[in-house]
């Protein structure tokens, strides 16, 4: 079949890969975005910014402190989502009851000056970083080296408990209830800004773990995260604003279309996940898994 339409079977199943892996790390961002606006009402512009802040962190912690790969995997979300709670106590809490777009503009700016700072000090030249799992599989029609499968395997693990630890967990509920009525939450004895601060810096730590993550894949960059960040807002809202698995679905589905694309249109690959954006908005405008309020 392949023969006939001039699409070697290689070609096919590599992007298809390719196009999986990219799905894992929207996934993971958006779902960390989802968090944030779904949790918070703020619009995070700085995801981007904190995604390369998180690769930029294992990278340091090897070349630096020679901290090995499995620690910089616990150690850079941890640090860069102490950041994030620091950004939250210092501007974000000041503008949680105006328009979302104080909270688009604020973080926008925020992420303009952590990119230009990185930049200032580490240039705009990508920097590698070692495989930590050497190797791969021959599986006849291809070859998939070991730690791009664990990539999607670890995120669709982080994916998933997080949603679970969001939508059954006790401690879920407390932060889905501190965002609809925290008056009524307060009256329970629950310190809700703790719960608030802790929201966001388990957003901007899973934007963290996703830089880690595609710091042996890619090029650990300043810039890295600028045009990601798009591609994953458009994530967001197709999946439904707010939707943790909306999210995780939306992130990995649209990898895998934008794969497709590459072998059957090459050209349209860099656009098409606006393109659905855009179709989906003009058939459900709260996307496909939120709620029309």
């Amino acid at each position: 079949m392949f023969e006939l339409i001039g699409i070697p079977p290689q070609a096919l199943f590599g992007q298809l890969l390719l196009g999986l892996i990219n799905g894992a790390f929207y996934a993971m961002l958006s779902l960390g975005l989802a968090v944030i606006f779904g949790m918070l009402n703020v619009i995070n512009f700085t995801h981007g910014a904190q995604y390369m802040m998180g690769a930029f962190a294992a990278w340091l912690m090897l070349g630096i402190l020679d901290v090995p790969f499995w620690a910089a995997l616990v150690l850079a979300p941890l640090v860069v989502g102490l950041f994030g709670v620091v950004l939250e106590k210092l501007f974000l809490k000041r503008i949680y009851h105006l328009d979302h777009l104080y909270g688009f503009l604020l973080t926008f700016g925020l992420a303009l000056v952590i990119e230009g700072m990185f930049q200032w000090k580490w240039g705009s030249t990508g920097s590698s970083y070692p495989t930590p799992i050497p190797g791969g599989y021959n599986l006849g029609f291809m070859f998939l080296p070991t730690y791009r499968a664990f990539v999607v395997v670890a995120a669709l693990v982080i994916c998933l408990a997080t949603w679970y630890g969001i939508e059954r967990t006790k401690l879920g509920a407390y932060l889905r209830a501190a965002t609809e009525n925290p008056t009524l939450v307060r009256a329970f004895g629950i310190n809700v800004p703790r719960l608030i601060t802790l929201t966001y810096g388990l957003g901007v730590g899973l934007a963290a773990l996703a830089g880690v993550l595609a710091a042996p894949i890619q090029q650990v960059s300043p810039l890295m995260g600028t045009n990601l960040v798009l591609v994953v807002f458009a994530v967001v809202v197709i999946g439904g604003m707010g939707s943790i698995m909306g999210s995780i679905v939306t992130g990995f589905g649209l990898g895998l279309i934008e794969g497709l694309t590459k072998v059957f249109y090459p050209p349209a690959s860099n656009t098409v996940i606006f393109v659905v954006m855009a179709i989906v908005l003009l058939v459900k405008p709260a996307g496909l898994f939120g709620q029309t309020k």
